[in-house]
């Protein structure tokens, strides 16, 4: 999802056709650029789509006799929903049970935001990172909780500006096993 940087980006017409059919003057100075920006901002924020998970985690996986939980928490996570083109925003945690191989602890964030910045809900971001971890590590479980505003709900619709999502994605023993959820949900700050 990149445009060829020698001719203009195909995104930006598009967006100055929107600016045309809410009643805006493309050409007025505080807009004359706006399509160009705006079509870069695009691609930045749904730069997701051209990465793979090998190709991010690139080998950063480590024989490692470590088996007690690893999380990761307050991964700042932001996104666009797929209903409404609106970013919702807020704080990943994640965490997994090694089972003989650890993954270097910055990939994490970055298989949160490969995820992120693509078209999303977050139910399914919720799901994706977890299945991204449980398919790289085949660890004894993963667990991931997302905690996030939604301006598709702040802004317009409800219009309940302090509202948030809470979603969660349980593999392994975190789903099974008692002991280890509760674990993950105070190590992360939830009741």
């Amino acid at each position: 999802m990149t445009a060829n940087p020698a001719s203009p980006d195909p995104i930006a017409p598009l967006v100055r056709s929107i600016l045309d059919e809410v009643g805006e003057d493309p050409i007025r100075p505080g807009l004359r650029q706006t399509p160009s920006r705006v079509a870069r901002s695009l691609r930045f924020l749904l730069s997701g789509y051209a990465l793979t998970l090998d190709g991010l985690v690139n080998g950063a996986i480590f024989e490692e006799p470590y088996s007690e939980m690893v999380v990761v928490r307050d991964i700042e996570v932001y996104s666009l929903c797929e209903h409404h083109l609106l970013p919702f925003f807020g704080k990943a945690h994640v965490a997994y049970v090694p089972d003989g191989r650890i993954l270097g602890l910055s990939k994490i964030p970055r298989i949160v935001d490969m995820f992120a910045r693509r078209l999303q809900v977050q139910e399914r971001l919720t799901t994706e990172i977890a299945d991204a971890l449980q398919t790289v590590l085949e660890p004894q479980g993963v667990g991931v909780v997302i905690e996030a505003t939604h301006l598709c709900m702040a802004m317009r619709g409800v219009e309940k500006q302090n509202s948030s999502a809470v979603t969660s994605s349980l593999t392994g023993c975190f789903r099974e096993d008692d002991k280890s959820r509760n674990e993950f949900l105070s190590l992360i700050g939830h009741r």
